[in-house]
């Protein structure tokens, strides 16, 4: 049996992965009596797994508001995401489900699910998918917290301050782009970043950095992709007539666009649609695409199984 694994969000009422030291932010602001947890589960698959998670809450009198699994035939692994009530602490949580984490030799997660996920967006020039996500996150209760945008233009400076964002910019040249991911990197610690959100970044982000950050960093593109690349896809795209234009949203990965698809979406265009109709209507599906990618993945519904994902919608 392999070994098992918890991973869990440094945030106020949790602690660091289950064995390791405390973290020193946040281990010491109580949990409020009763909270509301998010629990996921990827483990080889087989039977008994979802009655032995769920009796454990059923025994302690803890009530499961949402839960969704899925087995998958291909990989052989098991997936599962529990939304639980327990007044239970984090620490008191993981040693109740100990003896079925290593009975199923289980990689756990757990976290409040009102925990907002420290982010930061990265922008070049184009503005759209900043605007959807700084506007879902003030009004639209998206669970990030935006805690730097970082530019390797200046020209989005002005939105991020519209909305009391913090705009850090990190040119990049070829001479420079070795030192400019160490200033990244150092961001990225200083802030407490748990999600990089590539909002239309037109860098290239080294492979150490893709490690370090892996299921961590989300991408959109349009969907183009490999048949139109350069800065202007869609007016290639037009050129050459496409019937369809979309979007990818994807973990970046050290492979360039080939990490687990998140979500994708689609609309069917034909020979009246102009370049800047295709455009807009591309820009459009990109931060539709980009904005559910981005909740589900703060959310905990997104599970990486090999080149893949499952999403518990």
């Amino acid at each position: 049996m392999t070994d098992a694994s918890v991973t869990a969000e440094s945030t106020p009422g949790n602690s660091t992965p289950h064995g390791s030291a405390p973290a020193a932010r946040g281990t010491d602001v109580p949990v409020p009596a009763a909270t509301q947890w998010i629990l996921t589960v990827s483990c080889p698959d087989g039977p008994g797994i979802v009655s032995a998670v769920t009796s454990i809450f059923a025994a302690r009198d803890e009530f499961i508001v949402e839960s969704q699994q899925f087995g998958d035939p291909t990989s052989g692994q098991f997936f599962m995401r529990i939304q639980v009530i327990s007044a239970d602490s984090y620490e008191g949580l993981l040693t109740a489900l100990e003896p079925v984490i290593q009975r199923f030799a289980m990689t756990v997660h757990l976290a409040p699910s009102d925990r907002k996920v420290p982010a930061i967006i990265m922008v070049s020039k184009a503005p759209h998918c900043l605007v959807d996500l700084l506007y879902r996150e003030r009004y639209q209760n998206m669970p990030i917290d935006v805690r730097a945008v970082v530019g390797n233009h200046p020209d989005l400076r002005e939105i991020a301050e519209f909305y009391g964002k913090r705009f850090v910019h990190i040119p990049v040249t070829r001479d420079t782009k070795a030192e400019a991911e160490a200033t990244l990197q150092s961001l990225v610690a200083e802030v407490g970043c748990d999600l990089v959100i590539l909002a239309r970044y037109m860098q290239i982000l080294s492979d150490d950095f893709c490690r370090s950050m892996s299921g961590r960093i989300i991408n959109i593109h349009h969907s183009f992709l490999p048949s139109f690349k350069g800065a202007r896809p869609y007016a290639q795209a037009h050129a050459r007539g496409v019937k369809l234009i979309g979007a990818t949203s994807h973990y970046v990965t050290a492979d360039l666009d080939e990490g687990p698809i998140i979500e994708q979406e689609v609309e069917r265009v034909n020979h009246s649609r102009s370049v800047a109709d295709l455009t807009a209507l591309g820009q459009d599906i990109e931060r539709r695409t980009l904005g559910r990618a981005v909740q589900w993945h703060a959310e905990h519904r997104v599970l990486i199984d090999g080149s893949r994902t499952v999403v518990f919608r």
